[in-house]
C-alpha cells in the first residue's frame, strides 16, 4: 500500500533542523525523512484489533513539527521508526478481530489515536489509565506493539497517512451518518481544544483572549460558544481567511498579531502598558484567560503579559523549547498556567465524559459549522503540495489540509 513514512536519519533531521528555514522545498526533497512509499499493509496484532480503510486524515502542527524538525525533542523516547504519520482519521472498517464487539466491517469511525494500557493490552493499567487519562499513559513503551506515544508515531500501528491503519477497539468511535468526513476529520483537534477550555467553569463571566487563527485557536473559539461561554472573546489571528472564520465562530474582537498588537490589546481591554528598560511592554490589567494555542517563545510570552494579576494561561499548543520568555509575570501576577494536552475524562454538566464522547455530540449540535474550516485535500501522491500548502497557510489561505484516500 502507498504511505507517507518518516524514517528516522540524524544528517536528514539536522538538515531539516537548520537548513529548512532557508530553502523551504527541503522539508519534501529527497534529503526530507519523509517520503511516500509502498509498504505492506499492517497486519492485526491481536483479535481486539481492527484495520481500518483511510477516508481522510488531517495534516496537524504536530506532523509539521515532526517534517520540519522543529518540535521538542521530549517525546523521541516514545516513538518507533519508521512510522507512518496521521492521527487525525476518519475511515471504515475493512478487517475485524475476532474478539472485537460492537463494530463490523463498513462501519465509519474515528480512531482516538493515544496507545494506553487497554490498546497495549497492559492489564492491571497504569494509574493514568486507571484515572481514564490515557493520552497520559505511563507504558507507551511496553505491551502487544512497540514505542509509541499516538498512532501515527508507532511503526506497528502505522497512520492516517496511508491507505490502511491499525485500531485497537478501544480507540473506535462511530461516526453518526449526518456527519460528513469533513466535519468527522475535525474531531481530533476539537477535543484538544475542548479539553483545554473544560479547564475553565462555562458559567464564569470572564474576558477571554485566544492566541492563535489556525485550527486550535479557531476550533477553541468553536468550543467555547458551543459550550455557552458567553464572554467576550478577543483572538489574535495573522491572515485574513483566519480573521473572518474567527468571527464567523464566535469570536467578539479580532487582532493582528504585529509589532503594534500591545497598543491594541490595552486600547480592547483597558490595560496599562509600561516599557522597561529593556525587552517587552510590562501591562497591569488584561483578560481573565488567555489560551495559548501555538505555543512559541513569541506567543507563550505575550500570553502571560496579557493575562491579569491572578488570571490563567492555557497552554494548548504545542510548545517546543521556548527562549526568551520572562516568567517574571508567573511570579509577580500569580498566574495559573495549565497544559491541556490532547484529551482524557472531562466534568461537564455534572457528567463525567470523554472529550470524544462529548466532542461528536457537539458537533452532532454544530452540523456543518466547522466544515470550512477543512478547505484544502490532497490525494497521498501529491503529499508534497499537500505538505507545502499545510506549512503556507497565508499564501494558500487555508487551516486544515487533509489527505483524501476515498
Amino acid at each position: 500500500m502507498e504511505a507517507i513514512q518518516y524514517t528516522k536519519s540524524i544528517p536528514r533531521y539536522l538538515a531539516m533542523r537548520y537548513l529548512g528555514k532557508r530553502w523551504r522545498s527541503l522539508y519534501t526533497s529527497p534529503f526530507s525523512c519523509t517520503r511516500l512509499v509502498d509498504i505492506p499493509e499492517p497486519q492485526l496484532p491481536t483479535p481486539e484489533w481492527v484495520k481500518v480503510r483511510t477516508r481522510l486524515s488531517g495534516i496537524c502542527g504536530s506532523d509539521l513539527a515532526t517534517i520540519t524538525a522543529k518540535g521538542s525533542p521530549y517525546f523521541s523516547p516514545f516513538t518507533s521508526t519508521p512510522f507512518v504519520l496521521g492521527h487525525e482519521i476518519v475511515g471504515e472498517i475493512a478487517e475485524i478481530g475476532d474478539a472485537v464487539e460492537g463494530f463490523s466491517v463498513g462501519t465509519r469511525v474515528v480512531i482516538e489515536p493515544a496507545l494506553s494500557c487497554p490498546v497495549r493490552g497492559i492489564s492491571p493499567p497504569c494509574s493514568q489509565c486507571r484515572n481514564q487519562r490515557f493520552a497520559n499513559c505511563e507504558n507507551i513503551i511496553k505491551g502487544d506493539i512497540s514505542e509509541g506515544v499516538q498512532t501515527g508515531y508507532c511503526r506497528d500501528t502505522g497512520g492516517g497517512w496511508s491507505q490502511y491503519v491499525l485500531a485497537h477497539q478501544s480507540q473506535l468511535h462511530l461516526v453518526p451518518d449526518g456527519i460528513s468526513d469533513e466535519t468527522a476529520v475535525l474531531l481530533e483537534p476539537f477535543a484538544c481544544a475542548l479539553h483545554g477550555v473544560l479547564k475553565i467553569p462555562s458559567n464564569r463571566t470572564a474576558t477571554i483572549c485566544v492566541i492563535g487563527g489556525g485550527t486550535i485557536g479557531l476550533l477553541t473559539v468553536a468550543a467555547l460558544r458551543v459550550l455557552g461561554h458567553r464572554n467576550r472573546i478577543s483572538i489574535f489571528a495573522k491572515y485574513p481567511h483566519q480573521q473572518q472564520l474567527a468571527r464567523e465562530l464566535g469570536a467578539d474582537d479580532v487582532l493582528s498579531p504585529n509589532s503594534d498588537r500591545y497598543a491594541a490589546f490595552c486600547e480592547l481591554t483597558g490595560a496599562k502598558s509600561y516599557q522597561p528598560e529593556l525587552g517587552q511592554q510590562v501591562l497591569l490589567g488584561g483578560v481573565d484567560v488567555t489560551f495559548d494555542c501555538i505555543g512559541s517563545s513569541v506567543t507563550i510570552d505575550d500570553a502571560l503579559r496579557f493575562t491579569r494579576a491572578g488570571g490563567e494561561v492555557i497552554l494548548v499548543g504545542m510548545p517546543g523549547v521556548p527562549k526568551n520568555v520572562d516568567w517574571t509575570s508567573i511570579w509577580y501576577k500569580q498566574l495559573r498556567v495549565t497544559g491541556a494536552y490532547t484529551y482524557g475524562l472531562e466534568t461537564h454538566n455534572g457528567e463525567q465524559v470523554h472529550t470524544f464522547t462529548l466532542g461528536m455530540r457537539l458537533l452532532q449540535k454544530m452540523k456543518s459549522h466547522l466544515r470550512p474550516l477543512v478547505s484544502t485535500l490532497f490525494p497521498l501522491r501529491d503529499y508534497k503540495r499537500a505538505i507545502q500548502t499545510a506549512l503556507n497557510t497565508g499564501k494558500t489561505a487555508t487551516v486544515k489540509t487533509a489527505f483524501d484516500l476515498r
